[in-house]
């Protein structure tokens, strides 16, 4: 299947210096949605960071 091009331009996650490639796998027309909003309650505020985190680094990215 490598030879017939799939997987051309995959970035591994576990390469990039942060462990996070940023890439993205949706169409060209089509934005990212946003479909989890965590609240500053209980474990969601940690997983708030974490989306924030990655937000961050996704921007920094180039798409």
């Amino acid at each position: 299947m490598e030879d017939q091009g799939y997987g051309a331009g995959y970035a591994y996650d576990h390469d990039a210096p942060d462990g996070f490639s940023g890439q993205n796998y949706f169409p060209e027309t089509m934005k990212r949605g946003v479909y989890y909003f965590p609240v500053e309650r209980g474990f969601e505020r940690e997983l708030k960071k974490r989306v924030d985190y990655f937000a961050k680094l996704r921007a920094k990215r180039p798409s």
